[in-house]
């Protein structure tokens, strides 16, 4: 019997015949990737678990977070699978999204699904337009921290000790979470960017170069994507914290000696420690870093430039923490000038001069 994603099929070899089901299997395997990749065929004809396989192999372990990825195409294999390209509706997405319960995760995973349609029809394997219809998008999470909640996270993360028979141990399982908040918090960099980095250039990982001051973020040789990884350059303070640190470590942020892939599970841990609510992620970090950026009124560009956003998204979702924000409006409903007005005041003693220079080239002719 094989059992393919759980669909199974008989092989009509006894239990016995070992080497007669293997050779099934084997052939089986061959006529899938054979089948997988026939061209020019109807939504009708595909299934959708071959597009994921298809997008698994040429796409996902290229992505910058691969593991993340692969975990979502299994989640779409599990209710996809066994569905075809036509079965991809409005009603079948809803159903999805329904079935996932996370608006907000269903979003993401149905994206992944779109990309793995529009990469299988680019490939030339479907000679269809097929839409994939995701659930609105959320309200963006804009959480950010003060300095005192930031001071007693990392407080809570580097002083913890782990319990034992209810005493307290020598062991610190929590230091490498500190690390990643000072980084994350001092830079905006996104989670998977920051656990994604190394004091040696290495292949796969960003590399921070403590001789010139500068963090390159992503690593070489990895193409950018909407998530934008610029190099940084790092503040002074935050450079006194890595130079120690390079001196008993080759990573940022390793536990046991090795690079932490994922922080979210420590990083929960050290929020409710710290007395802190539940809508406090590792994200809420870059929000923190963007928040107080704005704050402190770095200009956009600037502050665009560093975090590695775009103008756009900084001044929507973040502008209005600025100084700046709107002080023209509030200007004029005090009865103040504005920055506008003080302008024009300017090219109106300008244009003066030069009505006054006029005149008395006229006069002297």
């Amino acid at each position: 019997m094989l059992d393919d994603r759980g669909i199974k099929r008989r092989t009509g070899c006894a239990e016995g015949e070992r080497r007669e089901a293997e050779d099934k299997l084997a052939a089986y395997i061959h006529s899938k990737r054979t089948s997988e990749r026939a061209r020019d065929r109807a939504a009708s004809e595909v299934l959708i678990a071959d597009v994921l396989s298809i997008y698994s192999v040429d796409v996902a372990p290229r992505q910058s977070r691969p593991k993340e990825a692969g975990a979502r195409i299994t989640r779409l294999s599990d209710w996809w699978g066994v569905k075809r390209l036509s079965d991809v509706t409005g009603r079948s997405c809803r159903a999805y999204a329904e079935h996932r319960g996370s608006p907000a995760a269903a979003r993401r995973e149905l994206e992944d699904l779109r990309a793995a349609i529009n990469h299988h029809r680019a490939e030339g394997l479907c000679r269809e337009v097929v839409e994939v219809v995701l659930p609105d998008k959320g309200e963006p999470r804009t959480r950010w921290l003060t300095n005192r909640e930031v001071a007693k996270l990392i407080w809570t993360a580097w002083h913890y000790r782990e319990m034992q028979d209810g005493r307290p141990t020598k062991r610190r399982p929590w230091r490498h979470v500190a690390r990643f908040i000072l980084l994350a918090v001092y830079t905006g960099t996104r989670a998977g960017t920051v656990c994604a980095s190394s004091f040696a250039q290495e292949e796969g990982f960003g590399w921070i170069d403590l001789e010139r001051g500068v963090w390159y973020r992503r690593p070489e040789g990895i193409a950018e994507t909407k998530k934008r990884r610029p190099p940084v350059p790092l503040p002074d303070r935050l450079q006194a914290h890595l130079r120690r640190w390079s001196k008993r470590q080759r990573y940022p942020v390793e536990f046991n000696r090795n690079p932490v892939g994922d922080v979210d599970k420590a990083f929960r841990l050290v929020v409710e420690a710290s007395g802190l609510g539940e809508d406090v992620t590792p994200h809420t970090l870059r929000h923190t870093a963007a928040t107080w950026l704005m704050q402190r009124g770095v200009e956009l560009w600037e502050a665009a430039g560093y975090l590695g956003m775009t103008v756009e998204t900084l001044e929507r979702v973040y502008g209005h923490h600025s100084p700046d924000h709107l002080k023209n409006a509030v200007a004029a409903m005090d009865g103040k000038k504005t920055e506008k007005n003080v302008r024009t005041d300017a090219e109106r003693s300008e244009s003066a001069i030069v009505s006054i220079a006029k005149k008395r080239r006229k006069s002297a002719n």
